[in-house]
């Protein structure tokens, strides 16, 4: 079986834009284990792939960090489009701010240093199109018995992760699929 390191080193790497390695590279020695918040390489290219794919116009962006996947989804989108990104650390997303800069789409991005849930609430009825949801397979926990699953880290987070699937996969209001790439993508398409 082919190693992440080395399928990243000759299918991922290869591909990814030079300011996502600079801002990958540059969250990795500043936030060390923390960086497993950014997006992985291979799903931010398949999410960069969905994009232009969809001819996206608009989109949203709840949780930045450092903006690995901001970056990438705002590379992939024209110029005239836009981005809503939500974010309660500013002190995050302008680390991953020059990178913004350097790569020319900060015009795209709006910046709004708050907690989501407070800024959706009066967009709820008005938000349609797909929706992508990461971490869906949380550390490939949903997929191993409970005690299997030895990080307290993890083990913490997997009911809420299991809750969130579940209700998903009953909401008639959607249609949805789990993609098993970097820490699992669940993508939703309203209905009505």
């Amino acid at each position: 079986m082919l190693s992440k390191s080395i399928f990243y080193e000759t299918s991922a790497y290869p591909k990814e834009h030079q300011q996502l390695k600079e801002l990958r590279e540059a969250t990795i020695e500043k936030y060390q284990v923390w960086s497993a918040m950014s997006l992985p390489v291979d799903e931010a290219q398949f999410l960069s792939l969905l994009v232009k794919i969809m001819n996206a116009k608009k989109t949203m962006e709840i949780g930045v960090f450092t903006g690995y996947s901001l970056l990438t989804t705002a590379l992939a989108l024209p110029e005239d489009a836009r981005i809503l990104a939500i974010d309660p650390d500013k002190e995050a997303y302008e680390f991953g701010l020059p990178y913004l800069k350097k790569a020319g789409v900060e015009h795209k991005i709006n910046f709004v240093p708050s907690d989501a849930i407070s800024y959706l609430n009066g967009l709820v009825n008005s938000v349609g199109g797909t929706i992508g949801y990461d971490n869906t397979l949380w550390y490939g926990s949903v997929a191993q018995a409970e005690e299997e699953v030895t990080d307290e880290h993890i083990r913490s987070y997997r009911n809420f992760v299991f809750e969130f699937n579940d209700f998903v996969a009953a909401d008639p209001r959607v249609e949805s699929s789990i993609i098993s790439i970097g820490d699992g993508i669940t993508l939703c398409r309203r209905l009505y």
